[in-house]
This record gives C-alpha cells, structure tokens and sequence, in this order.
C-alpha cells in the first residue's frame, strides 16, 4: 500500500511490484492524469513525481520486484534509464526524483537465464546489491528475535508470557529455518496460541519442530533468561570442540568473531586457552 509521507521518507511501495498489474495499482505507481478520468481530477498523486509528491526527493520501496509483469518490467526499465514518465491518461512528461530500492526473495539472475526477467531491468536495479544471509547463518540472532516477538505478541494478544523455557531455546536454536524470520514469527505465534502464561514449553511448539528435533530436555536447572540461555548454548559448543572456537562459531553457523564478541559481552567463563587448533590455521 502507497501511504503519504514526507519528503525524504521511505515510501513503501508494495504495491508498486507485485500487485501493480492491477489498474488501482498502475495508479499509484504512474499517477493518473485529468483525461484518464474525463476531466476529474487525478484520484492518487503520482508516487514518483517531482514537487507535489509525497515521495519526491525521498526513497520509493519496490517490494516483490521479481514478481512483476513483463509490461510492467519495461514501464519501470524506461523511467530507471529515462528517469521521465507519462502519468497514464497525461501527455506531459514528469521528471523522477526518487532513490529506488529494490527486494525480492527470489533468484533474479536465475530468472534472467529463463527470460523472466528482463536482463536489462536486472542490470538497472543491480547497482548496489545487498544480501541478508538466513536465519540459519545467524543463529545468534535467534534469542533477540524470539524476545522482539513474545513483546510482541503480548501486545497484540493481552497476554503475559514470560518467555520461552531453556528446552524451547534449545529447540529453536537447533531448526535450519528455510522461511526464515517469517517462519521463526509463526512459530512463536503458534506457541501463543496454546501458552496462556508463565514460559513457553516444548509442547507449545508445532508437532513438526518438536518431532524433528534432537534435544534432550535439561530438568532441574529453572527459568532462565534468553542472554543465559545463549550463554549455555556457545559455551557448551566451544566446550564440545575442546575449546576451538573457530570450530564452535562454524558449527553454530555464525563468523568466529562475531562469536568472540558474543563471548566477551555474555561474560561467558572459557578456559585462558584454546585449543591449538582455534586459530583456524
């Protein structure tokens, strides 16, 4: 959905990608001249226009790039190359004064191959390319992302759910995520489902993450907290490679200094050497 905002804001423009092939969507992206509604005046301004837009000297959002149409590839190739358009139903050219981020979950150089997408549109928008690495490439940032969506859903819920017990984390820590951080939110929002208060407990979870883990229950040992539940976790697993963190950070699929600072801000307690081979050499 295309919403105001002020100059220099990010406009999210969703619907400028993968629902634009809809008229109200062409609308929104193109703007629509007085004649296209016989001498109305324009429903929606143009998103992308100098001056009266709201988005004019600011960023544009194109969600979903990968799913857009042909026709609708090379109506965004020409205002990219040209930077000018014609709002539909306009003669007048409008000239573009945005920056042009785009996102998709898909392989756009694969699709280019199948001729799905346009590889001249490809090269456009491919001027600086960032990748956000999975969520099982970055195990540690589990614990805060579980902690960001049980505040969350205690919110939107009215509930007061403490948190997820040591066994849950363990779990959680343990899956490969192919949703990503989606897939983690909905796991938690299923567990909010059963868990009417106090931790949230392995039977919480759905019968397809419980079943398919390996962790053994950990009795006896009390709530924790999710810093000293990820405190256990890098411990044990430099523990296990006898005290090479290199090997610890590999195995818990996060880079070894990024493991390092984990250890020096969780406090966590190591032997005063690693083990030779920690140097990764």
């Amino acid at each position: 959905m295309v919403l105001p905002v002020g100059p220099g804001d990010l406009l999210d423009g969703h619907a400028a990608a993968g629902a634009v092939d809809a008229p109200l969507g062409i609308d929104q992206v193109y703007g629509d001249g007085p004649q296209r509604h016989e001498g109305r005046p324009p429903r929606l301004e143009c998103v992308v226009s100098r001056g009266a837009s709201p988005a004019a000297g600011g960023t544009i959002l194109l969600d979903e790039i990968g799913d857009i149409s042909p026709a609708m590839q090379a109506r965004l190739l020409r205002v990219l190359q040209e930077r000018v358009f014609e709002p539909l139903g306009s003669v007048e050219p409008v000239s573009v004064d945005v920056r042009v981020i785009a996102a998709t979950n898909k392989n756009l150089s694969r699709l280019v191959k199948k001729g799905v997408f346009r590889e001249d549109l490809f090269y456009r928008i491919n001027v600086i390319r960032m990748k956000l690495p999975e969520l099982r490439d970055r195990r540690e940032d589990i614990p805060p992302l579980v902690e960001r969506f049980v505040s969350k859903f205690n919110r939107l819920q009215n509930k007061d759910v403490a948190g997820v017990s040591e066994d849950t984390l363990a779990i959680l820590m343990e899956q490969d995520y192919p949703g990503n951080v989606r897939e983690l939110e909905n796991i938690i929002e299923h567990a909010f489902v059963l868990c009417r208060g106090g931790l949230i407990e392995p039977h919480h979870l759905p019968p397809s993450i419980r079943g398919d883990s390996e962790i053994k229950p950990q009795r006896g040992m009390g709530a924790l907290t999710l810093k000293a539940l990820e405190a256990m976790h890098i411990a044990d697993a430099v523990q296990r490679h006898g005290g090479n963190r290199t090997a610890a950070a590999r195995e818990l699929g996060v880079d070894p200094s990024t493991l390092f600072r984990k250890i020096k801000s969780l406090n966590i307690a190591l032997p005063a050497h690693d083990d030779p081979r920690s140097s990764g050499t």
